[in-house]
């Protein structure tokens, strides 16, 4: 069973930034989608965002797609190297408050969260307003 652990969530001030990691060590992890989904109190797990499978041997990169809601302000990378998904976010809102989970797909998943393989435990954000 693959395991994915996501770190750097906190509190956080409206208008300020985080990064948000996601280690997938025992994960063959250039073989993987990687996603970035969020769920708030009371509400359902919702897409954030996503990067594709490597291309061309390369340690980065992948094709992304963000939720409409963080475009212009979230920004998701890869470190095959590293094992690790990143999700810098900047420009943060107090509607950004949630738990933030990383997910692996061995396919070429986008939003449904269904499709996904692999899922972390969470890292809670909180932004204050």
């Amino acid at each position: 069973q693959a395991q994915l652990v996501e770190s750097g969530g906190g509190l956080v001030q409206a208008g300020g930034s985080l990064r948000l990691s996601c280690a997938a060590p025992g994960l063959t992890f250039s073989s993987y989608t990687m996603g970035w989904f969020r769920q708030a109190p009371g509400k359902e797990r919702e897409f954030v965002a996503r990067i594709g499978k490597s291309t061309g041997g390369t340690s980065y990169g992948g094709s992304t797609s963000y939720a409409d809601s963080v475009k212009g302000r979230f920004t998701i990378s890869r470190d095959n190297a590293k094992n690790t998904v990143y999700l810098q976010m900047n420009s943060l809102k107090p509607e950004d408050t949630a738990v933030y989970y990383c997910a692996a797909d061995l396919g070429h998943s986008v939003s449904n969260p269904k499709l996904y393989d692999y899922w972390g435990q969470g890292t809670q954000v909180t932004v204050s307003s």
